[in-house]
């Protein structure tokens, strides 16, 4: 999947998960100074930014193929070597990086296990590979969407896509499947505050996802019904929520 939105919607729905997330990826994925390093599927820059700031803008090179991303990654973070690419052709020579890291990206490429070889290829002998998703209940801003979505197209709707990649062993199995070794395991968790519900159901409408594709070219009148389940179901606040999202997250050795 190529994400055709610009930078600051991804940030305001998912980037305020995933910018807590890439520092505990970046620990678990033993990012140091004086690695180079590579981010697959970037996006607007949420795990590139921590990466620069750990090991510097020069040691540091990022594959997305979305053209909206890759212009936010050229803005915000110059010096990088940023390339529209996917996950499955990566356009660096074999043994070019010391870590070489897919933060929330395995789930939306059209080729996983190309993926894992092609991120194995671009990875130093005895350099790692690290892998991280949302697990499959991990997101608590999925369910009041879920039942948004129920209340506007109806009981008999085409389910939505069930993601794959979304536990430690999946993550695992992938990688050990690459050729890689010593494969290790872990979950992470984040939490997001929200000032409003207002702002939780903003965000979702601007993003276009899984989550929220299905609220585009709706009506006013549909839109406020998939309004008021959403709020339902998340218990109807009436001002600050937080919610969690916890990743599963796997790590091996080239």
């Amino acid at each position: 999947m190529v994400f055709h939105i610009d930078g600051g919607a991804y940030d305001r729905f998912m980037g305020r998960y995933s910018t807590q997330l890439a520092p505990l990826f970046a620990d678990f994925a033993g990012v140091e100074a004086g690695q180079q390093v590579l981010d697959v599927g970037a996006g607007p820059g949420a795990l590139t930014a921590q990466l620069v700031a750990r090991v510097g803008a020069e040691r540091v090179a990022a594959a997305e193929p979305s053209p909206e991303f890759i212009a936010a990654l050229g803005s915000r973070l110059p010096g990088i070597d940023a390339r529209e690419a996917p996950a499955e052709q990566l356009p660096w020579k074999a043994a070019s990086f010391d870590t070489v890291l897919a933060q929330l990206v395995l789930s939306f490429v059209s080729d996983a296990p190309a993926a894992a070889s092609e991120m194995r290829r671009v990875a130093r002998s005895g350099g790692v590979v690290a892998l991280c998703m949302w697990d499959e209940d991990g997101l608590e801003l999925s369910p009041p969407l879920h039942a948004a979505r129920k209340a506007v197209v109806g009981e008999d709707a085409q389910p939505l896509r069930v993601l794959p990649f979304r536990s430690e062993g999946a993550l695992g199995d992938l990688l050990a499947q690459a050729g890689l070794q010593r494969v290790e395991t872990t979950t992470l968790e984040v939490k997001s505050e929200y000032s409003s519900f207002d702002e939780f159901w903003e965000v979702s409408r601007a993003m276009i996802g899984p989550d929220t594709a299905w609220m585009q070219g709706l009506d006013d009148a549909r839109l406020a019904t998939g309004r008021v389940a959403a709020h339902r179901a998340l218990g109807s606040p009436g001002g600050a929520f937080t919610l969690s999202a916890r990743a599963a997250a796997a790590r091996a050795q080239n």
